[in-house]
């Protein structure tokens, strides 16, 4: 018979010594807030009902300014990759340029199938600058001035 070893010895995995912490899952999947804002443009670059294509921080992105609101989405169509920002804007709906896809830039969301969505981003303009910060999630955001 072999002798019993103390909690944490070489080869025993029942000590408190060899066990990992145990994560809730909200606590795997949650990201933290982003606070850092990223300037993207001049605002002269896009007058209302214009839309317009950036980059920033390796994400395309596409803006949109309807009636004097700006508004962000991610830029790239989830259907072949579309840049959504070179896109016609009417209204709220932005329509990607390749095929037609169309998205609401205020919500995210597609015309037709409520289950494709854009992730959707705070955006503001700041002493002539368009400046971005991106959500964590799809389909929304919360925005603080």
């Amino acid at each position: 018979m072999l002798p019993k070893r103390a909690a944490g010895e070489d080869g025993d995995h029942s000590g408190a010594a060899h066990r990992s912490p145990i994560l809730p899952c909200s606590a795997l999947t949650a990201n933290p807030p982003n606070t850092t804002r990223i300037p993207i443009a001049e605002a002269s670059e896009c007058p209302p009902g214009t839309s317009i294509e950036r980059v920033a921080d390796g994400r395309m992105v596409a803006i949109a300014n309807v009636d004097g609101t700006l508004h962000a989405i991610d830029g790239l169509c989830p259907h072949q990759g579309g840049p959504l920002g070179t896109g016609e804007l009417c209204g709220t709906v932005l329509t990607c340029p390749w095929h037609g896809w169309q998205f609401d830039v205020a919500t995210g969301r597609h015309r037709v199938s409520a289950t494709v969505r854009q992730a959707v981003h705070d955006v503001r303009e700041r002493e002539g600058k368009i400046e971005i910060r991106f959500s964590s999630g799809v389909g929304s955001s919360e925005p603080t001035r």
